[in-house]
């Protein structure tokens, strides 16, 4: 055996994983699509979208990645600390509702006791703080909370970012000196396309940086594609996806952890039941997929001259009711793409009589309806983007099989199940 353990992915669910392995003295080796991100990389990542985008097949070696799909857009994060290099580092809790969900509610006597030394142990981990910024962007959202009622529930956010001094390294201070150096947040409002200051306590500063110092080796580069079982063990094949031509040895474990996402971990498991390595794995994988339930409402401003990206990318929100929270979002100044997919928002059950409207709506006010697209200049300091996220059910689904956007080459497609609507 390569190492007692494998580990796919190197996000929020490998990095852990990494970690604790590591502690207890086993070979760990952790397997990473991306490459390690550098601060150069991030430098140009933050003002250039061409830096920032992984599309392999295009020549695109950065580390944001968008997954379109007939129900869902997914965007998340490749390389060394998977979706921590572009999330907000916001560390919501979730409430009650989240802990009593039918869906396993039954699976505990009461989820919220037992799963709470786990959320404090990833608070320390991650370096949770209460965002001590507030400017005009938070100020907006505090007046839309008073217009709808609901300002007592307008609050800063819990973030995981080093607040301390931007100016000066300091020596680490989340780890007793474990681990790296930090600068502090410069109030760039870029955390969504990285962070070049190193401010935000993303993977590869807590989790993974001090599994490597125990010994866990990071395998940049290395796509696993099947997993098939062997006497002892399991078999690993790796692909390169920036060189076709670039072959790895598979490798090989006593034990697997499979954390790429919910999406890379369906494809893996999808293709290894396929190709027959895994022929016994249940009939319900895919059957029951959430997402966090999020929808992306933009807002432009009329101001040619304001800014509003002082601040980290998220700083404050408001619970809208028992199940909807809001919060804002500032932009990196590669992030301009997003305003390609901007269009009025207008209401229906219906898909396909939605898009007839929307598209009225350009004819019928076409000033407005292009506000953001003509917006050339500085787009992304007068952007507000609100994140509108419900704990309702939001369960779909994924099936294996052939596609228009796949080449009709098998590859996951996303299904309502039944009973649900798109």
């Amino acid at each position: 055996m390569d190492y007692d353990g494998i580990v796919i992915g190197s996000g929020f669910g490998g990095s852990v994983a990494a970690l604790r392995l590591s502690e207890k003295g086993y070979r760990v080796g952790v397997l990473e699509m991306g490459r390690r991100v550098s601060r150069g990389d991030m430098a140009s990542a933050i003002k250039s979208p061409l830096s920032l985008f992984w599309l392999p097949g295009l020549g695109r070696k950065g580390y944001f990645t968008q997954q379109f799909y007939k129900h869902i857009t997914l965007v998340g994060g490749v390389g060394v600390g998977g979706g921590s290099l572009v999330y907000g580092a916001v560390l919501l809790e979730p409430k009650s509702a989240f802990y009593n969900d039918p869906a396993w509610n039954h699976l505990s006597t009461d989820w919220q006791i037992e799963l709470k030394p786990y959320y404090h142990t990833a608070s320390q981990m991650l370096g949770l703080t209460t965002c001590p910024i507030s400017t005009i962007q938070d100020e907006y959202l505090r007046r839309t909370a008073e217009r709808f009622e609901v300002e007592n529930t307008h609050h800063p956010i819990p973030l995981g970012i080093y607040f301390g001094p931007s100016d000066v390294e300091s020596p680490d201070p989340f780890f007793g000196g474990a681990g790296p150096p930090r600068m502090g947040c410069t109030s760039c409002g870029a955390c969504l396309a990285g962070c070049e200051p190193g401010a935000k306590n993303s993977l590869d500063k807590n989790y993974l940086y001090l599994a490597e110092a125990l010994g866990a080796e990071i395998l940049p580069l290395h796509k696993a594609t099947l997993i098939r079982p062997i006497d002892g063990g399991y078999e690993i094949e790796m692909s390169h996806p920036l060189d076709a031509k670039h072959k790895y040895t598979p490798l090989r474990a006593k034990k697997v952890v499979l954390a790429a996402g919910v999406l890379g971990s369906l494809e893996i498991l999808f293709r290894s039941r396929h190709a027959g390595t895994l022929p016994d794995l249940s009939p319900m994988l895919g059957q029951r997929v959430r997402t966090n339930s999020e929808v992306i409402v933009g807002i432009i401003s009329k101001d040619d001259e304001i800014d509003l990206t002082d601040g980290p990318a998220v700083s404050s929100k408001i619970d809208f009711n028992e199940y909807t929270h809001i919060y804002q979002n500032r932009l990196a100044q590669s992030l301009w793409f997003m305003k390609l997919y901007a269009g009025p928002m207008v209401d229906g059950e219906v898909p396909a009589r939605r898009a007839l409207k929307t598209l009225g709506h350009f004819a019928r006010h076409p000033i407005t309806s292009t506000a953001s697209l003509r917006a050339v200049n500085n787009w992304h300091k007068r952007m507000t983007l609100l994140t509108v996220a419900q704990s309702l059910d939001n369960q779909m689904a994924f099936t294996w099989g052939r596609g228009l956007f796949s080449g009709y080459k098998h590859s996951l497609q996303s299904v309502m199940p039944s009973g649900k609507s798109a």
